[in-house]
């Protein structure tokens, strides 16, 4: 008797959702995500982009764990459905919550500059590790972390060093290693260029997809610059006033746009310069 596989379930799977943040004043309840609806399959990447209060970032922390913390900052699902590596995220217990978390990697905006100012760089990326287990090896732990650090291209001399001696793309990249460290299936990547020099910006984005690929994690990154995009994704999603305004391939979605915002990212793209990308 032959029995049928078990369906892989997406990374992430939204359909018509939508979401707003908590307040007592009725003038102040409007949707910040209204009737976005994806699917990511696990071992793929999608690229979101759209201008600020487009409702990117609050997706971002929704698919992270972050929505419906009790938090007063926390996002709330107001409607639609929200599933992450197979977990429903409307009403999700704190045990689920903290069983996907672990699941996770989560770079939030300007990650960098939320390091550990205290602990070295070795210290800040195995800091999970020692939060899930206090008693984890020692030894195994600074293989872990050397592993990464170097992988995220950063010389290993930098692990004994503190956050401020480090350059901003070289925190911004030990942030993607610490959210790295405990090898999730899915990573949020909050902009993660933001604030970097354009000419170091490729970089980090080419960290992640090379790591993507050796790791095979799925990944839902914000971005700002859509001609960066293709550096990561073929696959992307463009976001307006929390509404979803273009989705599909790069080519498909800036080839015929279908809203003046798109429109305007398109002329964006055909007329931005190449820019080449150093070391950060």
């Amino acid at each position: 008797m032959t029995t049928s596989a078990v369906p892989i379930p997406p990374a992430i799977f939204a359909n018509d959702l939508s979401m707003r943040y908590p307040s007592r004043r009725p003038e102040s309840r409007d949707l910040v995500v209204n009737g976005v609806s994806l699917t990511l399959p696990q071992g793929e990447i999608v690229a979101v982009v759209g201008e600020a209060g487009s409702g990117k970032s609050t997706l971002a922390a929704a698919i992270a764990g972050a929505a419906e913390t009790g938090d007063p900052r926390s996002p709330l699902i107001q409607g639609g459905t929200l599933r992450v590596l197979g977990y429903t995220m409307k009403g999700l217990s704190e045990r689920k919550r903290d069983m996907l978390t672990l699941r996770v990697g989560y770079v939030p905006q300007d990650a960098g500059a939320l390091l550990a100012a205290r602990l070295t760089v070795a210290e800040n990326v195995a800091a999970p590790i020692y939060a899930r287990d206090r008693r984890f090896n020692q030894r195994e732990a600074g293989e872990a972390v050397a592993t990464l650090i170097d992988s995220v291209r950063l010389p290993l001399g930098i692990m004994n060093r503190y956050p401020h001696e480090l350059s901003r793309g070289q925190r911004q990249r030990v942030a993607i290693a610490q959210a790295l460290i405990l090898e999730p299936a899915l990573l949020v990547a909050d902009d993660p260029t933001s604030g970097i020099d354009a000419t170091v910006r490729g970089t980090i984005l080419d960290v992640i997809r090379e790591l993507q690929v050796s790791r095979q994690f799925s990944a839902f990154i914000v971005a700002t610059d859509v001609s960066e995009v293709r550096r990561v994704t073929d696959q992307l999603l463009v976001l307006h006033r929390g509404t979803v305004v273009g989705q599909g391939t790069v080519d498909e979605v800036l080839g015929a746009p279908r809203h003046p915002y798109v429109e305007g990212l398109a002329r964006g793209r055909a007329s931005a310069p190449r820019t080449k990308t150093i070391s950060a």
